[in-house]
Formats: structure tokens, sequence, C-alpha cells
């Protein structure tokens, strides 16, 4: 209640049409993005509006979601090349972790749960992942409902993922020790659900794409 006070910055970003996507704030206050058509990762300095610009090794991996670590390295999904990557950002090193199935070409978006591992979507390929960081073994298994198109995966407070099924109208947990996965109908028979967020009593709120 009451007024407001917003103040609003842009930065342009080195490279002209690189498609800056899926900003992640990092635990030193830093603004991480991909730059989806450039091959990049991207960080700003908001302090002093300062960005640099990391690098990918494939020419076409189509960086997308992104995740920070407790270490303060940034993972991302490999959204055109199949792949879950790691950039330590002291280095700029960059490495590479490839679907077990080259069917999973685009994992989407990730998270980490509270154990450390990296939960993730591959959208098109109607697919959960999870990916130990000490092994860098994936383990994938498939969504219940066929073309359900998993996206927008979070992480609750329990540790449980959560995932939108934005190709229809459902809403999904997966079970962090077994994989099961548990869907939940909304009940819109046409909605499509996008985004979510998970507030800290474990309320699920989603964007509706229709």
């Amino acid at each position: 209640p009451g007024p407001v006070k917003v103040s609003i910055r842009t930065w342009d970003l080195p490279t002209p049409g690189s498609r800056p996507h899926d900003p992640r704030v990092a635990r030193d206050g830093s603004l991480w993005y991909t730059g989806q058509l450039s091959n990049v990762l991207g960080r700003v300095d908001p302090a002093t509006g300062r960005i640099t610009e990391f690098p990918l090794k494939r020419p076409r991996t189509g960086p997308h979601g992104l995740a920070e670590d407790v270490d303060g390295n940034i993972w991302f999904t490999g959204n055109g090349s199949g792949l879950i990557g790691k950039l330590d950002p002291r280095t700029g090193a960059v490495t590479e972790y490839p679907m077990p199935d080259p069917n999973v070409r685009d994992p989407h978006t990730l998270n980490f749960d509270r154990a450390g591992l990296l939960w993730f979507t591959a959208q098109g390929a109607n697919r959960i992942g999870r990916l130990d960081p000490k092994t860098g073994r994936i383990r994938l298994v498939a969504s219940p409902t066929p073309r359900s198109r998993p996206y927008g995966l979070m992480i609750n407070a329990k540790g449980v993922p959560v995932f939108v099924e934005f190709g229809t109208n459902k809403i999904a947990t997966v079970d962090p020790e077994t994989m099961a996965i548990r869907e939940y109908v909304l009940p819109d028979a046409a909605a499509r659900p996008r985004r979510l967020a998970i507030t800290d009593d474990d309320i699920i709120w989603y964007t509706d794409f229709t």
C-alpha cells in the first residue's frame, strides 16, 4: 500500500542480437544471462555496469537456463546441442555433460536441490533429468503424459522438484529418490502453464500461457 519508488536501469550488451535469456542473480549480487544466439554466458556487475561475456565450446550450444552451485560455478542447459554445461567464472573453463540419450536434444530449465543434485527439463524430448555433479552421471525419466513439454522446473522447500507441463494442463512433482513423477491436473482443460513460482509455504503459483 502507498506510493512506491521504482528505479529501472538498462544495459546494452556487447554482442548485438545475442537474445539474452533467463537472467539469474548470483550470490555475489552479479546478474547472469544466457546469450542464446551468440553462444555466450554473460555477467553484469550492477554496481559498475561492466559486462563480461564467456564464450562456450560449441558454436551452436544454444544456452537457455542458468543455475549457480555452492562454489560459484554457473551451470547452463545447452538447448541447441543436447548437453548440460558448467562454467568456472574464475578461469572461463567450460565443462560439458552430454545427454546419455541422443534423442534428448533440448535440455531447458534447471535448478539445484539442497543435496546438490541438478534437476532439469527437456521440453521437446518429454523428459526430466537429474545430474550428479560429483560423478557427472545423468539419469532421465519420461513424463507420464506424451508431448507434455516439461518446463520451468523449480525446487520446493522440501527439496522436491516441481515443473509445469506446457503442452497440457498439468503441473507435476518428482520424487527426489525414485524419480517417480506425480501429475496434478489443472481445472481448466485449455490451460497451458509455462512458468511457476513457489512461496515459502510451498504454495505453487503459475502463469497460464493461454
